[in-house]
């Protein structure tokens, strides 16, 4: 979904941080390979990840979702030198393109891989997060916000994409995913443990805030 005329999303582009060269070459083996690569973060999104994770100087981010692995390694430029990622995903066809570049980024031995779903592994990972970041199953947002709010640590960053849905979200839902989110939005804007700003960058970003 585009927000923006082409021209001024491409002057955005250009006056942006570009991406590192090995998320450049992640991002033309994701086209080139891999299924649905629109579902990766994509360079100007990416930049805002690893921006808001230098922000915030987290020692544990939680992903749910690692696709080819672009944004946990966005998210990893962020992390404190003893810190740790743990990122889930369910398709054990991407596990070895993923560790490739985590490898290669000098990030690897931060970065801890899960496979499978997603409710039943949380549970399983001890302790408690500064950072969270939601891309997975679009009918698991409401429950993955309520396993790791209580978790999440005071002044913590949950960040959830995809929450505009290419603009199906302001229509009579016909599908679960448009309805699952439909709800969530509704859900985490009326939550009183969180503060809540949606971004439209790309097809939406929500930035939800620990008090």
């Amino acid at each position: 979904m585009n927000f923006l005329d082409s021209n001024l999303e491409a002057y955005v582009a250009k006056h942006t941080e570009q991406e590192p060269i090995l998320l450049q070459k992640l991002a033309r083996e994701t086209q080139l390979k891999v299924l649905q690569p629109r579902m990766l973060s994509g360079a100007y999104q990416g930049r805002l990840l690893a921006l808001l994770s230098k922000l915030a100087s987290p020692k544990r981010i939680l992903e749910i979702g690692t696709y080819t692995g672009y944004s946990a390694l966005c998210l990893a430029e962020g992390l404190q030198t003893d810190g740790q990622i743990d990122t889930i995903d369910k398709n054990e066809e991407l596990s070895d393109m993923q560790r490739r570049y985590f490898d290669a980024s000098g990030y690897g031995n931060q970065i801890i891989q899960h496979l499978g779903n997603a409710s039943e592994i949380i549970p399983t990972i001890k302790g408690t997060f500064d950072f969270v970041f939601i891309d997975a199953d679009k009918e698991q947002y409401p429950l993955y916000f309520d396993l790791i709010v209580d978790r999440l640590r005071s002044g913590g960053l949950i960040i959830a994409d995809n929450v505009l849905w290419s603009g199906k979200v302001m229509e009579i839902a016909v599908d679960e995913a448009t309805r699952s989110l439909q709800f969530f939005n509704k859900k985490v804007a009326s939550d009183k443990r969180v503060e809540t700003l949606i971004l439209p960058v790309r097809d939406g970003l929500t930035l939800l805030r620990k008090l």
